[in-house]
């Protein structure tokens, strides 16, 4: 399977530079792909389509203001953007510009109430950054970071909170789970009182979500790995819905990728943490997942696979053929998709 099946034209101008307000104004666009039919409207009318013993699977992972801007004791500005945590405070991470930055370098952060030390490469082209601070690292990270948008995003975002959908809790993400940023409050209360039941797990998201499959062939690609954790309350819903002949609707690539990593060959799933590399596209048998909400994705992304794994490549590009032409937007703050 070529990666190039999965490539489309996008116009500039629908990359969405800035999140719509309020969150649930955002377009919709429905797909049933049983039927093969396609449906425009608003995310806040969600509540005409799930139905009642529904179960949204959502992510709380909180994103980290990951991005630090800092200086070398020569004077050279410098980048880092967190990854994912080593071990206390060693930190994996991208950093910029990679060849000034060898082991040993050091570099300050604010007034030097920050400090990093390059400890040794990655196998990505990364670092293994040791920091050293006074207090807590959490709140130093946020009173100096800065929300580490997605390179296809150029305006300055006034309102950090945005890029955090309105159920974020467990922070350990270097990007947001986009599908769920068009939920607000109230609309979760209307979905309640349809009985549309919700569930949550945590997968925290690394920047390789937004890097394009390099290799000509799909199955050549290998996923990068991100930590997952899912209780005992959650599974027990997901398990229960099934039970019911209900449907398990996961918000987001990132609850898809989870609930298919612990699922059994039956679709049950057990309380569980780890870690995984699940590289879904299609050909793939889903378990758990029977309906998803998701954000448009990038051309020959691994992203826009697993979409067409679940849809249907055909219909996948047809769905994207027919945004493009209405002008939907795209990406993190773009428009989102529900396929039931």
């Amino acid at each position: 399977m070529k990666v190039s099946e999965f490539d489309f034209h996008l116009p500039e101008e629908l990359i969405a530079q800035e999140p719509i307000s309020p969150r649930d104004m955002s377009r919709l666009l429905v797909l049933d792909k049983e039927k093969h039919l396609m449906e425009h409207k608003k995310f806040y009318q969600l509540t005409e389509v799930l139905q009642e013993g529904d179960l949204l699977v959502l992510n709380q992972t909180k994103v980290m203001p990951a991005r630090l801007l800092g200086v070398k004791d020569t004077g050279a500005n410098i980048e880092v953007v967190l990854l994912k945590r080593i071990k206390g405070d060693s930190w994996e991470c991208l950093v910029r510009p990679g060849k000034k930055l060898q082991a040993g370098t050091k570099v300050f952060f604010g007034d030097g109430e920050l400090q990093g030390e390059i400890v040794e490469h990655t196998d990505s082209g990364g670092r293994i950054v040791h920091f050293t601070y006074q207090g807590i690292f959490e709140e130093v990270l946020d009173k100096l970071g800065e929300m580490p948008l997605p390179p296809y995003i150029q305006k300055k975002l006034e309102d950090k909170n945005r890029y955090q959908t309105v159920y974020a809790k467990e922070e350990g993400s270097a990007a947001a789970p986009t599908a769920g940023l068009h939920f607000t409050e109230e609309l979760f209360e209307k979905l309640k009182n349809k009985g549309v039941h919700t569930a949550f797990l945590t997968l925290h998201i690394g920047l390789g979500t937004f890097r394009p499959v390099k290799s000509e062939n799909v199955e050549e690609h290998k996923m990068h790995s991100e930590y997952y954790s899912v209780s005992k309350e959650t599974a027990q819903l997901i398990n229960q819905t099934k039970d019911m002949g209900r449907r398990v609707v996961a918000v987001g690539t990132t609850c898809i990728r989870t609930l298919e990593t612990i699922g059994d060959a039956e679709g049950k799933v057990q309380e569980s943490s780890g870690w995984t590399d699940i590289f879904i596209y299609p050909g793939y048998k889903f378990k758990v997942v029977d309906a998803v909400i998701t954000n448009f994705h990038l051309p020959k992304s691994s992203l826009i696979m697993l979409i067409s794994a679940f849809a249907g490549t055909d219909f996948t590009k047809e769905a994207y053929r027919v945004a493009v032409e209405e002008k939907y937007r795209f990406y993190s703050f773009g428009d989102a998709m529900l396929i039931i």
